[in-house]
């Protein structure tokens, strides 16, 4: 039983990994413009996982809000 469970944990941390690099590169792959409106959504409040990599995004394009 230990073992179903640990091969389900990593078969979903596996899973969980790719869906975060498959959002990385879908906000990489946003034109500025974009870039710049999806960041303008996360800018307020509490900081997200999201905002951080619209932030990471920005700085590495020099632009910003």
């Amino acid at each position: 039983m230990l073992k179903t469970r640990m091969k389900r944990l990593a078969t979903q941390t596996e899973l969980d990994l790719q869906r975060l690099a498959a959002i990385e590169a879908a906000v990489a792959a946003l034109g500025d413009e974009d870039l710049l409106d999806f960041a303008d959504i996360f800018i307020r409040g509490d900081p997200t996982p999201l905002r951080a990599i619209a932030e990471e995004q920005m700085h590495r394009r020099g632009i910003s809000l």
